[in-house]
C-alpha cells in the first residue's frame, strides 16, 4: 500500500495550475457533501443508519491506515458534513435535489479545471484518488497551521 506522502504526491502531479488547485480547494468539499447527502437518503434496513454513516465509517478506517492527523481532520470534516445534513434534512428542504444539484455543478467545475491544467483526473488511473481528494484539499488547512502530515 502507498504511503500518504505517495498518494498526494501522486495526485498533486495533475494539480498544478492555480485554477485548478482553487477549484479543487472548493469542489472536492462539495462533492464529498453531495455524495454523503444522497447517501443519507439510503437507510440501512430498520436500525436507523444510513449509507452515509456506513460509507464514513469505511473511509476513515482507510484514513486511519494513511495518517492518523489527517483522519482526525476527516472525522471533524466529515462529521460537520454530516450535521449539515441531518438540519437540511430536518428543516425538510430537498436534501437529495440539493446534493444532487450540488453533485452535478461541481463535477462541471472539476473538469473544467482538468482541462485548464491540461490533465486527466486522477480518478481515471486509481479509483481510490476520489477518497485522496479530500485529504490533499485538508493538508493545505494542515501546512496553513503548521501541522506535518
Amino acid at each position: 500500500m502507498k504511503t500518504i506522502h505517495e498518494w498526494l504526491a501522486e495526485y498533486g502531479e495533475s494539480h498544478t495550475h492555480p485554477s485548478n488547485v482553487l477549484i479543487h480547494k472548493i469542489c472536492v468539499p462539495a462533492i464529498m457533501f453531495s455524495i454523503l447527502g444522497m447517501l443519507w437518503t439510503v437507510p440501512i434496513g430498520q436500525s436507523g443508519l444510513n449509507a452515509a454513516l456506513a460509507f464514513v465509517g469505511l473511509a476513515l478506517i482507510f484514513y486511519a491506515k494513511l495518517s492518523f492527523k489527517l483522519c482526525l481532520g476527516m472525522v471533524l470534516k466529515a462529521g460537520v458534513m454530516l450535521l449539515l445534513i441531518w438540519s437540511l434534512q430536518e428543516s425538510q428542504m430537498p436534501l437529495l435535489s440539493i446534493c444532487l444539484g450540488v453533485f452535478i455543478v461541481s463535477w462541471v467545475f472539476q473538469f473544467i479545471g482538468h482541462k485548464i491544467e491540461g490533465k486527466k483526473p486522477s480518478f481515471f488511473q486509481d479509483l481510490l484518488f476520489l477518497l485522496i481528494g479530500p485529504l490533499w484539499t485538508l493538508q493545505f488547512l494542515y501546512k496553513r497551521f503548521g501541522i506535518k502530515v
